[in-house]
């Protein structure tokens, strides 16, 4: 009978620390999210709107951290190392994010974050002055490039950083047009704008969300689409063109560093699924021009590996000096 009761104790215990092991994850007080640019960059403007609906269904203030530099390689650094207690998460940009491991720009790799979900999926357009009366359509722009072909172009690019999501799109714009131009690599999407308004820059690709708010100062003369996009029926696609003619933009997924429990993962992937869905925030992301576009932690772990085998086939042939 003593040996009966006593292996139902231990039955009983070994339940109780199965219940304890799997309880429900619920974060324990502000959540740390790191976003690896600047205030008033693209990421960061997303991120904000999604936090303030996403507040509700975490059940605490979410803190958006701007730990910006190195092309965001300091912020994912960060990350990276945070605590596995889920009180830190953050935004990745794809393929920002993949390329600064192909640069060895930092320690991690792929396998040093979780997947969450992905916010956003965002597509690339060339966009010029509003003011700027050289280039009323792409083929000016692209002439302009070509003027002196066999020597230095004139023509110039601000981008996000050397080898970034907007870098990538110029690039692949010129190769495709077949014209030169020069790189003025800035150290986020913000600065990228901020060159270009300055005339520092004749031309830059950016994402659609970048300029929202800020329409009027830039002329959009090319997406980087297989079809024109909905709500710009009257810019015609790169590929119409004889340029570029696949889709090509970014992704900023929410993760968390590599170790978290699942129950952290499966909590903040139910979270913002719910705020993505909240109507208040679809109103929000309306208006801000904001293509959100929900993926589930499985589905964005498959769109990060994508992206870093699509970088990886960047690193040969694909960049050259001018």
């Amino acid at each position: 009978m003593k040996k009966i009761l006593a292996l139902a104790l231990v039955l009983c215990m070994m339940f109780a620390l199965s219940v304890t092991a799997c309880a429900d994850f619920k974060p324990s007080g502000p959540v740390s999210v790191i976003v690896s640019y600047k205030a008033g960059s693209g990421t960061d403007n997303t991120a904000r709107i999604l936090a303030k609906y996403a507040e509700k269904y975490v059940g605490q203030t979410l803190v958006i951290e701007n730990v910006e530099g190195g092309s965001g390689s300091i912020g994912w650094s960060q990350l990276a190392d945070a605590d596995k207690d889920g009180q830190t998460i953050g935004f990745i940009n794809l393929p920002n994010f993949s390329s600064s491991i192909v640069n060895e720009m930092g320690t991690y790799t792929v396998d040093s974050f979780a997947p969450i979900c992905n916010h956003v999926t965002e597509t690339s357009i060339v966009i010029v002055r509003a003011d700027d009366d050289r280039f009323p359509d792409l083929k000016a722009l692209v002439d302009y490039g070509k003027a002196n072909e066999g020597g230095k172009s004139e023509l110039k690019a601000s981008t996000n950083g050397p080898q970034a999501s907007n870098h990538i799109g110029a690039q692949a714009f010129a190769n495709s047009a077949g014209f030169m131009y020069i790189d003025i690599p800035q150290g986020g999407t913000a600065d990228q704008l901020l060159s270009l308004r300055g005339a520092e820059a004749d031309f830059s690709v950016v994402k659609l969300a970048d300029i929202a708010g800020q329409e009027s100062e830039y002329k959009i003369l090319g997406v980087f689409n297989p079809e024109r996009l909905p709500e710009l029926p009257d810019v015609p696609t790169l590929g119409e063109l004889g340029f570029y003619p696949d889709w090509l933009g970014s992704s900023r997924c929410i993760v968390a560093p590599a170790g978290v429990s699942e129950d952290v993962v499966k909590f903040y992937e139910e979270a913002f699924k719910a705020a993505m869905e909240d109507p208040d925030y679809i109103a929000a992301a309306e208006q801000a021009g904001m293509a959100t576009d929900y993926k589930d932690a499985a589905a964005t772990g498959e769109l990060i590996k994508q992206q870093q085998t699509f970088a990886e086939s960047l690193a040969e042939g694909f960049w050259y000096d001018y």
